[in-house]
């Protein structure tokens, strides 16, 4: 970095000189210019008042001049020519400057001769007898100018050079050296030094990419311990009924069961054994699609209250044995969802409150329309949870009264599928809930348009 800002600020330093050099030599070009046109005006009428008053005779007084002078008649015929031979010069009378001189009084221009190859100033003055007489001078050209001046400035330029040189090294080296010395672990600590000023924007993007990143360890690394402990407990949830079923197979196969009653007993343990195993997994399986933001899933316009109403009599036989009344009350909600993944909410928030609640309570599932959206209730009037165990609920495998799970069964993943199936809808679900009152969970449903 600290080369290319070298580079850019020496070939700035250096193209400035050049351009300054090339603008200085075109003024003094310009200037050596008008005042060599001045010079030649004032000459034209010095001479053409001599001519005047002595003609001929003044021009063998004349010596050498730095002009050369022309005479012309009105017809374009040179009479003299102090440099030439004037009977082998052609007519004059196309010249610019001799027809404005003869049609104005006065006349000048600027060409390249054919005759002396040089570049040349001309002006002419008309004589009261009608000829006309003109001056011209050899103009320096720009590149006369240019190589006159080579010398001495091309000396001091060598020197800027070198001075811009030295000068774009320090700078470059000045521009760095904050740089390599910010502190990227802590950007705003740098804010206060006026070094940093102009790039405050910067070091405040990089502050807020710091924090995002240690949020997304921090992510990161919690979402890898809820991994840990999910491991942990489906293979301890898992095992548990392996081992039953085992064991039960065991006793079975090794004819230690006497009666036909016993069989059938423990028949039935392995039959809800591995019901309950075959739950576990579909709860599994079911998770890590909603883990996945539902993507498959297809999505349909759905009437929630009549999927309450679905999940309400697929629950009845249960609430019934374990003397809960189970109901549905409220209105049609028509939301745009996956009718499965909805399904499932109202299932498990119900199931959740049959499991947690004494015999003789009451559970109620309460759907509301709104313009915007639509209202789940899930309420009962059971055992209640902890406060300090409001914000852990929803994690999987989590138990709140771990002695009571294990008399009411369940796979522990009921709440941890409500959440990320009412994530999956962008839907908004809290709960409140009192020690021996019961619990109120609320799922709020965005409604939105359905999308081709």
């Amino acid at each position: 970095m600290r080369t290319k800002i070298f580079r850019s600020i020496w070939l700035v330093l250096v193209s400035a000189l050049l351009i300054s050099y090339a603008l200085i030599v075109g003024l003094l070009y310009n200037h050596f210019t008008d005042e060599q046109l001045a010079q030649l005006r004032n000459e034209t009428k010095l001479v053409s008042q001599a001519v005047v008053l002595n003609g001929l005779d003044f021009f063998d007084k004349l010596g050498t001049t730095d002009f050369r002078i022309t005479w012309i008649t009105a017809d374009g015929k040179v009479l003299y020519d102090n440099e030439a031979d004037e009977q082998a010069m052609e007519n004059h009378l196309e010249r610019e400057e001799i027809r404005d001189a003869l049609q104005n009084g006065y006349g000048e221009s600027r060409r390249y001769s054919s005759t002396l190859l040089e570049q040349q100033l001309y002006t002419a003055q008309k004589l009261p007898d009608g000829t006309i007489l003109r001056l011209s001078i050899t103009q320096t050209t720009i590149w006369d100018l240019f190589l006159r001046f080579l010398l001495p400035l091309g000396a001091i330029l060598v020197i800027e050079v070198i001075l811009s040189f030295v000068l774009a090294s320090s700078l470059s080296r000045r521009i760095v050296e904050p740089l390599n010395e910010l502190n990227l672990d802590s950007p705003l600590e740098n804010a206060d030094h006026e070094a940093y000023t102009e790039i405050l924007p910067l070091l405040r993007r990089l502050d807020d990419q710091h924090k995002q990143l240690a949020k997304d360890r921090e992510e990161l690394e919690k979402t890898s311990l809820i991994r840990q402990e999910f491991t942990a407990n489906a293979s301890h949830e898992l095992k548990t009924p392996l081992h039953v079923i085992s064991g039960y197979a065991e006793l079975l196969e090794s004819g230690m069961v006497p009666t036909e009653e016993s069989r059938r007993l423990f028949a039935g343990k392995i039959r809800t054994e591995s019901q309950r195993m075959s739950k576990l997994v579909e709860d599994i399986i079911d998770l890590s699609q909603l883990d996945g933001g539902g993507v498959g899933m297809t999505r349909e316009s759905t009437d929630l209250y009549r999927i309450a109403v679905n999940a309400v009599e697929s629950l009845e036989s249960t609430a019934a044995d374990a003397g809960v009344t189970l109901g549905v009350s409220g209105e049609s909600a028509v939301i745009y969802g996956v009718p499965q993944v909805l399904y499932s909410i109202i299932y498990n928030l119900c199931s959740n409150a049959i499991h947690y609640s004494d015999r003789g309570d009451s559970a109620l599932v309460t759907v509301r329309d709104f313009p915007d959206h639509a209202l789940l209730t899930v309420s009962d009037n059971g055992i209640g949870i902890p406060e300090e165990d409001l914000d852990r609920i929803f994690e999987r495998f989590y138990r709140v009264d771990k002695s009571h799970s294990k008399e009411v069964g369940g796979t522990g993943l009921g709440l941890s599928i409500v959440k990320h199936a009412a994530k999956v809808h962008d839907a908004e679900i809290s709960v409140k809930s009192k020690l021996g009152k019961g619990s109120v969970f609320t799922v709020k449903f965005p409604k939105k348009q359905q999308t081709a």
